[in-house]
């Protein structure tokens, strides 16, 4: 059996996440949660990280139930990311595998919420929408690849989210996306907006613009409600996501889709996405929080893959790379 270990903290989760053949050992994490009206900014992410992740170390190894001695290999996140909080847990990484004398394995974040995904669904080959707070992109695997076929040319679905709930003063506990699909289930009245599809790719900055703007003049005057936006927000925003999605089957001949990242656990967008698999004759596939939102499991469950296709990373190239796009990695794993 191989027992990988997964450090995750490229943004505000930090997680460590213990794998063994395809079984999730255990998956501890924690959140760094800014006041309302903030958003979090990398150094007091970074210091956040530091300041829980031997703790969170510490009971990855007791709920599992394993000592150092028994993990085959260390796995980190690479990136994409903020750049001091991946570092952050590079450096923990890096010395643990050191000292443990054990393998490195920089693991690309993108990819990360894939295998696991997979992992947890059984999906097949699905075409992949992948939406966080950093990253939009749709992405289907060909000849050792995962290839995107679009993305946002801007932000990040989720950064738009996020940057609304700033706006009117949403709280970030557990997190703002979470708090905006509550408040959009008693939303009556749909504002519309901006719907920005071009080609294969998306724009959000002017949709958030527009409703920043359209916040401050609304609610001023009292002709809407702050749930009315956060409804017609959603609403949008996940129309524009399953058009380009539907688009990348059918050009693909997929019958699965697989939602995954932090945004993916939003139950309106998985409804209006089963809406369409549905009317094609496809198959919905995704997860809860425990595996949609950052966390060090997935980032095993790469690395195990990796590492179990003869992939580690030396020391001196293990650094970090904010940048790191998903089809940059060779998939050596899959057929």
């Amino acid at each position: 059996m191989t027992v990988v270990i997964g450090f995750e903290g490229s943004a505000n989760k930090i997680g460590v996440g213990i794998i063994r053949d395809g079984e999730v050992m255990s998956n501890p994490r924690r959140t760094y949660i800014t006041p309302p009206g903030q958003g979090f900014l990398p150094g007091e992410t970074a210091k956040h990280h530091r300041s829980v992740i031997l703790t969170v170390v510490r009971e990855a190894l007791d709920e599992a139930g394993i000592k150092p001695a028994d993990i085959d290999c260390v796995a980190y996140t690479k990136g994409p990311g903020m750049g001091a909080p991946l570092v952050t847990v590079a450096i923990v990484a890096r010395t643990l595998a050191q000292l443990w004398g054990k393998p490195l394995l920089g693991v690309n974040h993108c990819i990360g919420h894939i295998e696991m995904g997979r992992l947890i669904t059984r999906a097949q080959n699905p075409t992949v929408l992948y939406v966080s707070g950093g990253n939009t992109q749709v992405i289907a695997y060909s000849e050792r690849r995962y290839r995107i076929f679009g993305e946002t040319i801007d932000i990040a679905v989720g950064n738009c989210l996020d940057r609304f709930a700033r706006v009117i003063k949403i709280s970030n506990d557990p997190s703002p996306g979470y708090n905006i699909e509550q408040m959009a289930k008693k939303g009556t009245q749909y504002i519309e907006l901006p719907y920005t599809v071009k080609g294969m790719d998306v724009s959000f900055s002017g949709i958030l613009s527009y409703i920043e703007e359209a916040a401050h003049k609304m609610l001023g005057v009292g002709q809407c409600t702050p749930e009315d936006l956060c409804f017609s927000l959603q609403e949008t925003l996940f129309a524009m996501l399953v058009e380009i999605t539907e688009r990348a089957m059918a050009h693909c001949g997929s019958q699965e889709v697989l939602i995954v990242g932090g945004v993916g656990c939003n139950l309106r967008l998985q409804e209006m996405m089963g809406v369409m698999c549905k009317e094609r004759g496809a198959r919905l596939f995704a997860t809860d929080e425990s595996f949609c939102i950052d966390n060090g499991a997935m980032i095993a469950q790469a690395g195990w893959e990796m590492f179990r296709s003869g992939q580690v990373t030396d020391l001196p190239d293990s650094w970090i790379t904010q940048r790191y796009r998903t089809d940059e990695v060779e998939i050596t794993w899959r057929n």
